[in-house]
């Protein structure tokens, strides 16, 4: 069925197109200009997001900081071994897939460590890369209050994950 869905989709925007007198050329061509100048807004800030992240594994500094924040951790029920993933998830959610699916082979995907590292992802957000992302696409240059709200919705979002796999 899904393999039918986008032809499909396409046919009938197509002839909505054709009924309404749309240029769909036109159309097309001016959709990817605007994605065109998007993509260049936005740019700069991601490859410095990407960049940053790259440094902070090839450094050590992550390591570094896991061991600083290990009591914390411990004192909100989070299991020390997935600070890499919570330090490292705002900024990138490929690098924090990578480090989930790390954790899931040495520990084992129902181990409380795996458990804890599956709900993280699916519970908190990238948050550096979509305010760098869309900050970026609106053209807001300060962003005041959200990233510490946001730091504090993720710190929430991983010591929650830690809870209810605890409660699994």
């Amino acid at each position: 069925m899904t393999a039918f869905l986008i032809p499909a989709l396409l046919l009938a925007v197509s002839a909505l197109a054709l009924v309404r007198g749309v240029d769909v050329y036109d159309a097309l061509l001016e959709g990817g200009r605007g994605g065109l100048e998007l993509v260049k807004s936005i740019l700069p800030a991601l490859v410095m997001l990407l960049t940053a992240v790259e440094l902070l594994r090839a450094s050590g500094a992550m390591d570094a900081l896991s061991q600083l924040l290990t009591p914390g951790a411990k004192l909100l029920g989070i299991p020390p071994e997935t600070l890499p993933l919570a330090l490292i998830r705002p900024l990138s959610g490929s690098a924090a897939l990578a480090v989930g699916a790390e954790l899931m082979t040495v520990y084992g995907p129902d181990s409380p460590v795996g458990r804890t590292a599956a709900i993280m992802l699916g519970s908190t957000e990238t948050t550096f890369y979509t305010i760098s992302v869309y900050f970026s696409a609106a053209g807001i240059k300060r962003s005041r209050y959200a990233v510490p709200a946001a730091l504090i919705a993720d710190l929430t979002g991983f010591a929650t994950a830690a809870m209810t796999a605890g409660w699994m």
